[in-house]
């Protein structure tokens, strides 16, 4: 297995809490894909688990904004980077912490509005499980959350001039 490749110059906490992540994702799409082909297995023998397809997707969009945070750890996600590659000089490091600061506030945006969506949804369930949606919409501020810590692990890097090449070895 090849391991995924980590960020440079990441401080203790912050690594850890993206192995964290990172373990989260693996281990739910392991449960998601015991479960699934458990369910197909099944049904080929005329039977069905009734929650697994409920289950699954709640856990797909844990999965997915939770590996969100763990692309953005690693600087994985697609990036339109001539802005920065255009700026000459000093001011480069200037513009990748300005477009940096957006996307935080963006991403405390998404935290506080994906809360807001949490809290009301606690009287709403889900068909089978019988559970609170806001378990499953509680992914998008969670996720959301663990972006915001990733990016402004990143911003004093970006700050400091390092290029995002040296940051994520891209």
């Amino acid at each position: 297995m090849v391991p995924l490749p980590q960020p440079r110059g990441e401080p203790a906490p912050v690594r850890l809490l993206g192995l964290a992540v990172d373990w989260l994702v693996v281990g739910a799409g392991a449960v998601m894909v015991v479960l699934v082909f458990a369910n197909v297995i099944l049904h080929l023998l005329g039977k069905d688990i009734a929650w697994v397809i409920e289950f699954c997707e709640l856990m797909m969009v844990w999965v997915t904004f939770l590996g969100a945070a763990a692309a953005t750890r690693r600087g994985a996600h697609m990036a339109v980077t001539e802005l920065v590659d255009l700026a000459p000089g000093i001011s480069r490091r200037w513009v990748d912490a300005a477009i940096q600061l957006v996307v935080l506030a963006v991403l405390g945006l998404l935290t506080v509005y994906g809360w807001h969506i949490v809290q009301a949804s606690w009287g709403n369930v889900l068909t089978v499980l019988d559970w609170p949606m806001a378990w499953q919409y509680m992914a998008l501020p969670a996720g959301s959350a663990l972006t915001m810590v990733f990016v402004a692990a990143d911003l004093p890097r970006a700050l400091r001039g390092t290029s995002r090449e040296e940051r994520f070895g891209a």
